[in-house]
């Protein structure tokens, strides 16, 4: 298995667990729970990758809680909702990068593709 492979995989183990790594990107941890992952090697990537996704995900969410609490503390009783709102609605709008990322994966994994996720995709190696 590479880390990056743009050719469609070469044996059937793509075409028989296209489901299960679509699955891996949307519900990370059945993969995990069934064993597919260690079945299959294009489970495996993909289910590597959705776990990856799922962690940046979460740290996305502290990391815009915090901001977002902060920019409360600050810009809430000087412009009630005016700066604090517009920017409240910026940081949400960051919710629209792990969806995108999401879909890539999904994509990829329908192609066949053992492609990683722009970014966060070559970073960690979680599941070995």
């Amino acid at each position: 298995m590479s880390t990056e492979n743009n050719q469609p995989t070469q044996n059937n183990d793509a075409e028989a667990n296209k489901g299960m790594a679509v699955i891996a990107y949307i519900l990370f941890f059945v993969p995990l729970l069934t064993g597919d992952y260690k079945k299959s090697p294009f489970v495996k990537y993909h289910t590597n990758q959705g776990t990856i996704l799922f962690i940046a995900s979460v740290a996305l969410g502290i990391v815009i809680s915090i901001v977002s609490a902060i920019l409360r503390a600050i810009f809430w009783n000087l412009f009630t909702f005016g700066i604090y709102g517009i920017l409240s609605i910026v940081l949400n709008a960051l919710w629209i990068v792990p969806t995108v990322f999401m879909i890539l994966g999904i994509v990829n994994a329908v192609n066949g593709k053992e492609k990683p996720l722009p970014v966060i995709g070559e970073m960690f190696t979680i599941i070995k």
